[in-house]
């Protein structure tokens, strides 16, 4: 029962809002986060990388992904529980509820960033031009439909393309991607968000266990896109890796890592 008034009461709150809106505050906020999202330095990507391959020494980098893949979901499912259960606390205003509901947006864009960048290191990528994480991060957030949409805008596969993005694809077309891509996480995230948020106002309980099931099916998603942009994780760990900074080809410098290959 209580399912159900929720799927109507969420449904009701996007049909309130004009079709493929993207100048709404939603849209403003997922913008502004996904802009301080994509700007994490690359030292502490691979710095994170290293540790997680100290703290086990025996992990292949299939494994070492697997395991960054682990890390993530519990990070926004820890992020949407806690939203959840704090706006369906009785002293808790509705304001106050939106609010942490931008903290969440802010969390699950922040996380999803490092992620993926962390997934490229993995890979031997170190991307510092941010056109070009916009549009990985971009991406692995729309999962099958990032990938579809990487594919038509740059034609080329929509299959293991992340390399080719972050590498090699003319700034032209990664401006072409990323305007395609944002127009579509905009639209798809502010239905999505809309219905979360209003899960998250429900009584005490519902509204948590709500938080942490819409968290996991986004961070599935994302996987998933992450899965289907860099394809199997290399035999071995890199000894090099290709530093795209902006303005310039990549270039070869040594891993920035102090754990065994």
């Amino acid at each position: 029962m209580a399912a159900r008034q929720l799927r109507r009461a969420a449904r009701a709150h996007a049909s309130a809002r004009p079709a493929g809106d993207l100048t709404g505050p939603r849209a403003g906020v997922i913008e502004s986060a996904l802009d301080k999202a994509v700007t994490v330095p690359g030292a502490k990507i691979h710095e994170h990388v290293d540790q997680l391959r100290r703290r086990n020494p025996y992990a292949t980098p299939d494994q070492l992904v697997t395991l960054l893949e682990r890390e993530y979901l519990r990070v926004i499912q820890g992020a949407g529980a806690a939203v959840g259960a704090a706006a369906a606390a009785p002293a808790v205003g509705t304001g106050i509820a939106l609010a942490l509901t931008v903290s969440d947006v802010a969390t699950f864009f922040g996380a999803s960033a490092a992620f993926s960048l962390a997934v490229a290191s993995v890979h031997g990528i170190d991307v510092q031009d941010v056109p070009r994480r916009r549009a990985l991060v971009l991406a692995t957030i729309l999962g099958e439909a990032g990938a579809k949409a990487v594919g038509d805008a740059a034609e080329i596969s929509s299959v293991h393309f992340a390399r080719t993005l972050l590498t090699h694809m003319p700034t032209t077309t990664i401006a072409k991607v990323n305007s395609t891509l944002t127009k579509r996480l905009i639209r798809r995230q502010v239905l999505r968000q809309s219905a979360l948020g209003v899960g998250r106002l429900a009584p005490f309980g519902i509204g948590a266990v709500i938080g942490v099931a819409g968290a996991r099916a986004l961070g599935k998603t994302v996987i998933e896109g992450a899965r289907l942009a860099f394809g199997p994780a290399p035999a071995r760990f890199a000894e090099v890796i290709e530093v795209v900074a902006p303005g310039t080809p990549p270039r070869i410098v040594a891993f920035p890592s102090s754990a065994g290959s």
